[in-house]
């Protein structure tokens, strides 16, 4: 309905101005203090409760005996409700959906935030509401004017997204909506553009019924529990979050033609040979990215899983388990490619298999990258995780480089790499960051680096990395049960401080020995404990301390 235009005047206008611009509740009791008496402002909030009870069908006498009001004054709310502006109506409609918002997050568990984003089972882990207010809730903590957001090709992506849109714009941002992508192209739409932060829709490699939001700021600075997460949380769950004035308007933007361009600008295009490459999206996002990158390309390729496919039809997108990478490992054997490469659902990790069918640990590819990098820009910084490091140190040693150890996970290692100038920096995890990528981590630079060091050098995947591995033997990440990591931890470090030549706390626990040594760091999701183990050149020594340590955790949790 259309409100009487005898109450439209300057002085009115005025007021109503005024009071937008009231930012918090605080605000309100100071200003409304000041203009009405105490009893003008129980009449308007006499009245309001009136409306609301009468809305749900309470009976005269019960609202006379709840809100103190008249007959007549109930009658006259009444008459508004039906005959009036719509006023009542449409207030009352707002603060019960954002109630119900709220009754709903309150049965949520707080579960869904890990330590580097938001992850969970949809709905009761993460749902459409929950999307909203963490939006919502940026906005209020960052105030950023200019957000990007993505989203991967899960059942429940767009659902959220769209709800995270609503938050953000309902915060006073511009949403700048790049569509399907994976979380390196949100990376490079706030970096490249200027934008002051970028949410990502993806639960990575998990499987489908799962989802989540991976938040940056400006730069592709990571919001993890460190850096803002446990901020956000905080004001989502409390409720007390305040729309903006001002709304966000959402933007399309393609982005492309720029994030290939960046792409390519690590390699040398002319130099590369006409590789066969077998390549696997494990039906994730990656040919969002691959369709139009190897236009550019001189390699023939062997396609698997490429298309893009909500329900993961051949297993969950996630290269590190043994039996999602064997029909990559079969296809590079049966066609005799030079390289096999698989990616993860969001394509920020990429997996590389050998032309013989071996699976290359992601601790040698690091290595691998530390000398392409270091042999172009001597005395440069690597940045390597305290799991296993030994053969990056070597490399730094021998071409006059640095190496930098940082606690593991993208937002340490990402603020170790900003605060050091470090060129490159990994985990053996298969997260690869680029100084030049504004130290945000890709899954597609990595392999287009491996794929330039095979045509200049001539030698094979399987070459580069052997001597490597025969130095350096690793265990490979082992995970094992412990319900009380710290108790575990405290018992192995007890059982060996004696022998250790060293012993670390950056990330768990390290003890480095003489020609051997091992890290155990605690899980970020699940009551496990990742091991990892080298030695300098004895893969004996390897399997006897790799099973002596496993055995006496086991036996710890027995």
């Amino acid at each position: 309905m259309s409100v009487n235009q005898r109450l439209v005047n300057d002085l009115n206008d005025n007021l109503f101005d005024t009071i937008l611009e009231l930012e918090n509740r605080v605000e309100c009791y100071e200003f409304f203090e000041d203009l009405c008496t105490i009893n003008e402002l129980r009449d308007m909030s006499q009245r309001l409760e009136v409306a609301r009870m009468l809305r749900k069908g309470e009976k005269y006498d019960k609202i006379e005996q709840v809100t103190g009001a008249s007959t007549a004054t109930i009658s006259r709310v009444k008459r508004a409700l039906i005959y009036g502006a719509d006023g009542y109506i449409k207030m009352l409609d707002r603060k019960e959906k954002k109630e119900k918002t709220i009754k709903v997050l309150s049965h949520m568990t707080h579960t869904g935030f890990k330590a580097y984003d938001i992850r969970g089972i949809v709905p009761t882990e993460i749902n459409e509401e929950l999307a909203y207010r963490i939006g919502l809730a940026y906005a209020n903590l960052y105030h950023p004017k200019k957000v990007s957001i993505g989203y991967d090709i899960r059942p429940s992506s767009i659902a959220i997204c769209e709800a995270a849109i609503q938050g953000l714009t309902d915060g006073g941002a511009d949403v700048y909506n790049i569509g399907l992508c994976g979380t390196e192209m949100m990376y490079f739409t706030t970096f490249y553009y200027g934008l002051d932060g970028g949410f990502m829709i993806t639960a990575s490699h998990n499987p489908s019924n799962n989802n989540g939001i991976k938040i940056v700021r400006e730069k592709g600075i990571p919001v993890s529990a460190d850096t803002g997460l446990k901020d956000v949380e905080k004001l989502v769950f409390d409720g007390e979050m305040n729309p903006s004035i001002k709304k966000g308007q959402v933007y399309t933007k393609d982005i492309m033609d720029d994030y290939i361009k960046c792409l390519l600008s690590f390699v040398d295009v002319r130099k590369m040979k006409p590789l066969k490459i077998v390549v696997n999206a494990g039906n994730g996002c990656a040919d969002i990215c691959f369709a139009n990158l190897k236009k550019h390309l001189p390699f023939q390729f062997v396609e698997m899983y490429m298309k893009p496919d909500p329900l993961f039809p051949h297993g969950v997108p996630n290269p590190m388990m043994e039996e999602c990478r064997k029909p990559l490992v079969e296809k590079v054997l049966n066609e005799k490619a030079d390289l096999g490469i698989a990616w993860d659902g969001d394509f920020d990790r990429c997996f590389f298999i050998d032309h013989k069918g071996n699976f290359i640990e992601g601790y040698y590819m690091v290595a691998l990258l530390s000398r392409y990098f270091l042999e172009r820009n001597k005395g440069e910084t690597i940045i390597h995780d305290p799991r296993v490091y030994w053969c990056v140190q070597d490399i730094c040693r021998q071409l006059g480089g640095t190496a930098v150890e940082s606690k593991g996970g993208h937002a340490f290692m990402k603020e170790t790499m900003r605060r050091v100038g470090g060129i490159y920096g990994a985990e053996n995890s298969a997260h690869h960051f680029f100084r030049d990528f504004s130290y945000c981590d890709s899954g597609m630079i990595p392999w287009l680096i491996v794929s330039q060091i095979i045509s200049e050098t001539g030698k094979s995947l399987f070459d580069l990395v052997s001597e490597m591995e025969n130095k350096y033997p690793c265990s490979g990440e082992i995970n094992l049960p412990a319900e009380n990591v710290e108790k575990v931890l405290k018992s192995v470090e007890e059982k060996y401080k004696e022998q250790a030549l060293e012993i670390q706390h950056i990330d768990g626990l390290g003890m480095n020995f003489k020609n051997w040594r091992f890290n155990l760091r605690a899980s970020n999701t699940e009551p496990l404990i990742r091991f990892n183990m080298e030695t300098r050149g004895d893969r004996q020594l390897l399997q006897k301390k790799q099973e002596e340590v496993m055995n006496y955790i086991i036996n710890l949790n027995r």
